[in-house]
């Protein structure tokens, strides 16, 4: 006799779907049981309002939780940058997966690269983040571009520019692996240029704290080092107490000497959206082995960024 499906809630976005898909075969593998998606459609999905206005932090993942907690779902996978920085009691990420690539990309017309766009580009983005550091570089490099704020799935957004309505669009290098559309790219972003959303590229797998079974099976699915790194970088934007439609990059990197992992590197931006005014700084220091060591590496990286005037650039600031 078969054992029963784990039923995963997912968003219906083709991302979602894709990226739910392969935590799901990785389920299947570890726990010997087959896995069903549940899709399930939030707020996020169906507004068509920019994220700042309709909050921002959480609006793909209430819905998600809500099925968890009725027990209309096993376990849900988020793009763990959608995930709200405090974690309900309720609810446990079972499993940060390794992470894909963290970088943000630009799909342009005519194969250019970010430094080819014509004087007057318009470039379109959803993410004040990227506003702030796009305008930012132009600025300092004697670039003119117009950053268009921008909403949609992927196929949308790539329309903007092939339909001629917009220069270049900004994406995430990770959701265009994820969709098997990354031979599409035209420019990939250093984080020297654009540092990335914190937990971009990563995914949280969450189930309910009383499941232990479960749990115990998801944990076979995480990889520490990508928990630690995102954990700071997480730490980071709670200390900020910025959502995450706030214009605030971070991103914690490993240094090897070529043999082993030796350090963890933490850097975080906060910036206005029109690129000019950022706060920029890093903090280097051994990996940390636990949860509380990476939340502190983060929350000491923001409290120095605060004292720099870090506070005045939030603009959205979290409720």
């Amino acid at each position: 006799m078969t054992e029963k499906a784990l039923r995963l809630g997912t968003r219906r976005s083709k991302l979602a779907m894709a990226q739910s898909g392969q935590v799901a075969d990785a389920v299947s593998q570890v726990t010997g049981r087959p896995v069903e998606l549940v899709e399930i459609t939030t707020y996020g999905d169906v507004s068509r309002e920019h994220l700042a206005q309709i909050g921002g932090t959480g609006v793909f993942v209430a819905a998600l939780r809500e099925a968890l907690a009725r027990g209309e779902v096993d376990f849900a996978v988020h793009s763990l940058k959608d995930l709200p920085t405090t974690q309900p009691d309720e609810l446990v990420v079972a499993a940060i997966p390794e992470r894909e690539d963290p970088r943000d990309v630009i799909i342009a017309r005519d194969a250019l690269k970010l430094t080819d766009l014509p004087r007057g580009a318009r470039i379109g983005t959803g993410s004040p983040r990227r506003m702030a550091q796009l305008n930012a570089y132009a600025r300092s490099h004697g670039m003119d571009i117009e950053t268009v704020p921008i909403r949609g799935n992927v196929d949308t957004r790539i329309g903007y520019v092939t339909k001629g309505d917009l220069d270049a669009v900004v994406l995430a290098a990770a959701g265009l692996n994820r969709v098997g559309r990354s031979d599409e790219v035209t420019d990939f972003l250093s984080v020297d240029t654009v540092l990335p959303a914190p937990g971009q590229g990563a995914l949280a797998v969450e189930t309910t704290a009383d499941n232990a079974e479960l749990i115990a099976a998801l944990a076979q699915l995480d990889d520490p080092l990508t928990r630690a790194a995102v954990t700071a970088e997480r730490s980071l934007l709670a200390a900020l107490e910025a959502g995450c439609s706030a214009p605030v990059g971070a991103l914690a990197d490993l240094l090897t000497d070529g043999q082993s992992v030796k350090e963890m590197r933490l850097r975080g931006v906060v910036g206005t959206t029109d690129g000019s005014t950022l706060v920029q700084l890093s903090t280097t220091g051994p990996v940390p082995e636990t949860h509380e060591a990476a939340t502190a590496l983060g929350r000491e990286l923001a409290t120095e960024m605060l004292a720099q005037g870090a506070a005045g650039l939030m603009g959205e600031r979290a409720l």
